[in-house]
């Protein structure tokens, strides 16, 4: 396919050309430096316990390949992703030295490619830990391992009555180099909720079982409902990345990510105007549009419809009619007559308009929007 077919092979290489950051139509800034305090910060809230970081999902859509190094020189040792692939590749960027474990444990058949790798397996079944000490057995050597106990999800883990069944098999337990017994709160985003105390209970009575002293309960919110909770391991993932750890009390991490997107068009619009697929706003007076190149292909919920906003130089603009899959409709009517033109960057999530704000409007929870960031932004880390 000929292109520019009107200029010669040297006036195409004259022409100027741009960088990435001013091809894109929406920039996500992730700051390093915040992830990194915020895990000091939690690692001061678990004085007494190893401060882990999960990574999993591209650590939570951000892009594990910057952030595992960043967490490395915070000072973490300890990772967790949810998949081999995962484990996989975050071994290949960080090379020897820091422990990896992988949440899901072992399918079948993958045994050899934990060894090869160096990952440990978190065994969450009796099938799951059969096979890990067969493996071990023919060499004679001790496999490392977590074991995950079920407290109280019905997710992962062992029963009380798989716990049983475990001690009295000693031939499996001597093949396993048992290095964390481990569970998970179901509700610790909730200080008050009864079953945070009952899961701990579980979880003690059970550890008190297992062949295996350092013990690990607590994830990101688990961390704040008290030195009880910390065991020997802690392992905070969305609270690293901003998120607040507790929904009903303020934020005390720092925020990671800003996502700013571009205008592309702004027009002026009479009264009565229907806006968007369906037709479900119309202008109820003379009004501004901009369109603005980010949507649900982007990780930009159609949820929000009619719901979010954005913000340029202090003033919310609403988002008018649906979201579609690559755009929005801001309402800048309130703002001055030239103050947004085309190419000018709106901030979606920001300080004032922060990640468990926007998902809120979303409907949703701040997980969720994050680790559904898409992959068309310019992403540009900040460090110092």
């Amino acid at each position: 396919m000929q292109t520019l077919q009107f200029l010669d092979q040297e006036q195409v290489r004259r022409l100027p050309s741009t960088s990435a950051a001013s091809r894109a139509s929406a920039l996500l800034t992730i700051d390093l430096d915040a992830i990194a305090e915020n895990y000091r910060f939690l690692q001061e809230q678990a004085r007494s316990a190893i401060c882990a970081a999960v990574v999993k999902a591209d650590a939570y859509g951000l892009g594990a390949g910057e952030i595992a190094p960043a967490l490395i020189r915070a000072g973490c040792q300890h990772f967790f992703v949810a998949h081999l692939e995962e484990g996989i590749a975050l071994r290949r960027i960080l090379g020897a030295g820091a422990a990896i474990a992988v949440l899901h444990g072992p399918l079948a058949g993958t045994e050899a490619d934990f060894i090869i790798h160096d990952l440990v397996p978190v065994l969450n079944s009796l099938d799951q830990i059969s096979r890990w000490a067969a493996t071990a057995m023919p060499g004679g050597t001790r496999l490392p391992a977590i074991l995950q106990v079920d407290t109280g999800m019905a997710r992962f883990g062992l029963s009380e009555a798989d716990v049983d069944v475990l001690i009295d098999n000693h031939q499996q337990l001597d093949a396993l180099d048992l290095r964390l017994v481990m569970s998970h709160l179901a509700c610790a985003d909730e200080p008050d909720h009864p079953a945070n105390a009952m899961q701990l209970a579980l979880f003690q009575q059970m550890g008190r079982l297992l062949p295996c002293r350092r013990m690990s309960l607590a994830a990101s919110s688990g961390i704040f409902l008290g030195p009880e909770y910390h065991f020997k391991l802690v392992r905070p993932g969305a609270a690293l990345y901003g998120i607040a750890p507790q929904a009903d009390r303020p934020n005390p991490m720092r925020p990671v990510v800003r996502l700013q997107g571009k205008v592309v068009q702004v027009r002026d619009v009479p009264a009565n105007t229907p806006v968007g697929y369906g037709h479900t706003a119309r202008t109820t007076s003379p009004s501004r549009l901009a369109t603005v190149a980010v949507g649900y292909a982007d990780g930009f919920v159609r949820s929000l419809s009619g719901r979010g906003g954005a913000w340029f130089n202090g003033s919310h603009l609403p988002i008018l009619g649906r979201v579609s899959m690559d755009s929005i409709i801001l309402d800048a009517t309130a703002l001055p007559a030239g103050s947004l033109l085309p190419g000018a960057l709106v901030d979606l999530i920001d300080p004032g308009q922060d990640l468990d704000a926007l998902a809120r409007k979303a409907g949703t929870i701040g997980y969720e929007l994050l680790t559904s960031l898409g992959s068309r932004y310019h992403r540009q880390y900040i460090h110092s």
